[in-house]
């Protein structure tokens, strides 16, 4: 019972915490928000945002809206990878930047996301490790977490010639451990810890590695 107590004030917490800044950001970030949409429409005709379907909380299906990094008529994998060409000018600089990312704080504050949690993945890679997003979708997907951090440089690192064989065999299955590995430890403190890394990452250009094991967070050397 006590445990269940404990769980619940950390869940409510996490929840307040969510809203609070994210909303918060959504009032201060507007002028940015703005600003994005204008270039990106002036830089390649199309709309403004894009909406990538992923799996979410308990499994719902998830519009992950970001801004439009790619010309309007791209098509091919959904993995992109250093210098795609699909990419328009501006997308490349959303991408390098992670700015593409921010319109998911309205997925924060509606609930269907939280500020730290694991990444959202599209459902064919979902079904090929069941039993990990049995857990894994238990805890509500994140802005920012263990794979973002430790992959925050994907596309560089994916081969450009077989980027989705890459993915499924080498990079998807380390991110499915560091997202189960968070699903299974919560903890405010652990959050905490994420999304000052995650700062660290965005301002200051530290990269940051995570162990596998314990998910400590320590500063990658180069």
């Amino acid at each position: 019972m006590r445990w269940r107590g404990t769980d619940a004030i950390r869940a409510a917490i996490k929840r307040s915490m969510d809203v609070i800044v994210s909303a918060v950001a959504l009032v201060a970030l507007s002028p940015l928000f703005l600003a994005i949409a204008l270039v990106v429409v002036i830089d390649s005709p199309g709309p403004v945002f894009y909406r990538a379907q992923r799996v979410g909380f308990r499994g719902r299906p998830l519009r992950m809206l970001k801004f439009r990094k790619m010309h309007a008529a791209a098509r091919g994998a959904a993995l992109t990878v250093a210098g795609d060409a699909r990419l328009t000018r501006t997308g490349a600089w959303l991408a390098r930047t992670k700015l593409d990312e921010l319109p998911q704080f309205w997925h924060v504050l509606r609930g269907e996301m939280s500020l730290v949690g694991p990444r959202p993945e599209s459902p064919g890679f979902v079904a090929r490790f069941p039993d990990d997003y049995a857990v894994i979708l238990t805890t509500r997907p994140g802005l920012t977490g263990y794979t973002q951090l430790a992959f925050a440089r994907e596309g560089s690192i994916l081969d450009p010639n077989d980027a989705h064989g890459h993915y499924v065999s080498e990079l998807l299955p380390q991110k499915v451990g560091l997202d189960r590995l968070y699903a299974s430890h919560l903890g405010t403190r652990r959050d905490l810890r994420i999304l000052i890394a995650t700062l660290r990452t965005l301002f200051f250009r530290h990269p940051v590695a995570v162990n596998r094991a314990t998910g400590e967070l320590t500063r990658r050397r180069r």
